[in-house]
């Protein structure tokens, strides 16, 4: 069955079985590998990606879900790699092992977008659904911080 999809802006049509995870569109049919594969439960969000703004964990969502909605990935935050976040992340020093950060990243870019000047009760309810293995929680949250005083909040 062909499905079209808006992937970063980009128009892809594909003859792909409906019930097949995004996260494996993304990854094994286009190619962008910057999303990543965690759990494959949709528990540790290292495979987040936005559709139509939302946070969505790719891992989880079928293809014919987005069919039609405007898919961004990590790759497409920026053409850059300059996104307000981004920058942050660099500052900080976020990462340390880096797998989960996409999906990190991706979090922390739709709750700026939703509320720009969040308190940590908000970054705390809006990154639960991601796991960072190495414990970089405390970074994470001043990367956060940091990405909303870039965007002027």
């Amino acid at each position: 069955m062909a499905i079209s999809l808006s992937i970063n802006g980009v128009s892809h049509s594909l003859d792909i079985e409906p019930e097949t995870p995004l996260l494996w569109v993304l990854r094994d049919e286009i190619g962008l590998t910057g999303t990543k594969y965690g759990c494959g439960i949709s528990s540790c969000g290292a495979c987040m990606v936005h559709v139509d703004g939302q946070p969505a964990k790719a891992c989880q969502t079928a293809v014919s879900a987005v069919a039609g909605k405007q898919v961004t990935t990590i790759e497409g935050l920026s053409k850059d790699s300059n996104h307000p976040v981004q920058k942050a992340w660099r500052e900080v020093g976020v990462p340390q092992c880096g797998y989960c950060q996409s999906g990190q990243i991706m979090s922390a870019a739709a709750l700026l977008q939703k509320t720009p000047k969040p308190t940590d009760s908000q970054i705390d309810a809006a990154m639960a659904g991601n796991i960072c293995r190495c414990g970089t929680y405390q970074r994470i949250k001043a990367g956060i911080r940091r990405a909303a005083q870039i965007s002027g909040a």
